[in-house]
């Protein structure tokens, strides 16, 4: 697992020396927000809004701890010099100015009583899965290992109230190119829609990931105010992005609009197109970069191990669940006392 957010020289530099083909956004100018009440405490979930004087504009939420990564290059290509920013929440209202080549965080207090916090956190998480045949193994492995994974969750000192949900896809000649199933939080059930998945199809190599973040991102009930909302895309294939329709980096943008946090999983067979994709995701919704891990990097067949193919330094090496339940314990772990 890396953190591309934590390493951001490293990863521009993966950028610099990986030539593939993929939809460009600019996210060279980075400028961490931070939002927090007058106590102090961080503010998850706060709209945001960044507006230049010329009229591009981006929106984004905040995270479990308060903070949103801001690219302006990615949405304004004039690059203008100042950005107005403002933070909504409960009613409250604050605005700022981010002048360009600052190099302190863009810090923003909501004045004003907070609203009442919940007694117990609201995750959503979705499992965002590549369906086709060479998926076999990790969607077995995930079948075999969700009760366990909702049951750690459960345990988290936040005891949080989890809907599961659900997006499979294929490609446009299989069975289904996107089958969604919306967020529930009977666990009985959701074990019997991901039981009922199988892998199959595909045929050429890259799959039908940009509808399915679509659907993602935009069809699915997800919760209002105050909900950690997180996706784990797990493929071993790029998109086709020879295909009208949606692409990913206007979903991705999309994403952070609703606070939408996606962990990209790169399993067995990723090349270096999908491992750029799965990065520019995960990079520019806060989340991160996991990849299954084997004895011989490039064998996946040689079972459980700590080598890879993909152009990473230091990595941490956990299996699937353990790296799932990792993942929304640090998330919720951000959120203030009480919420």
């Amino acid at each position: 697992m890396v953190d591309d957010n934590a390493d951001f020289s490293e990863y521009l530099a993966f950028r610099g020396r990986t030539q593939v083909v993929h939809r460009e956004r600019d996210i060279s100018a980075r400028y961490l927000l931070q939002v927090r009440d007058a106590r102090g405490a961080v503010v998850p979930d706060a709209e945001v809004a960044v507006q230049a004087a010329n009229g591009a504009a981006m929106w984004a939420r905040t995270d479990a701890g308060g903070r949103a990564w801001l690219h302006p290059n990615a949405f304004d290509s004039a690059q203008s010099q100042v950005y107005e920013v403002t933070v909504r929440k409960n009613g409250r209202q604050s605005t700022t100015f981010l002048q360009r080549g600052q190099k302190n965080a863009v810090d923003v207090v909501l004045d004003g009583k907070p609203g009442a916090a919940s007694a117990r956190a609201r995750l959503d998480l979705v499992f965002l899965i590549d369906a086709t045949g060479s998926m076999d193994d990790e969607i077995a492995k995930l079948k075999a290992t969700l009760r366990t994974i909702a049951d750690q969750v459960a345990r988290l000192p936040s005891r949080p109230d989890t809907c599961f949900g659900l997006v499979a896809y294929r490609d446009r000649t299989d069975d289904f190119l996107v089958r969604r199933h919306d967020f529930t939080n009977d666990l009985n059930a959701f074990q019997g829609v991901l039981d009922a998945l199988r892998a199959a199809g595909g045929g050429d190599y890259p799959e039908a990931m940009n509808e399915a973040l679509n659907e993602t991102v935009h069809k699915l009930s997800w919760r209002g105010n105050g909900a950690t909302r997180l996706v784990v895309l797990l493929a071993d294939a790029p998109p086709h992005l020879d295909y009208g329709g949606p692409q990913y980096d206007d979903d991705m943008v999309a994403a952070l609009g609703k606070g939408i946090k996606v962990f990209s999983v790169g399993a067995s067979g990723l090349d270096k197109q999908g491992e750029y994709i799965q990065r520019q995701i995960a990079q520019y919704t806060g989340g991160r970069f996991v990849f299954l891990t084997y004895k011989e990097a490039a064998n996946p067949a040689s079972g459980p191990g700590t080598q890879t193919v993909h152009d990473v330094g230091n990595y941490s090496v956990q299996t699937l669940d353990k790296l799932i339940v990792r993942l929304v314990s640090e998330e919720l772990g951000k959120l203030p006392a009480g919420g």
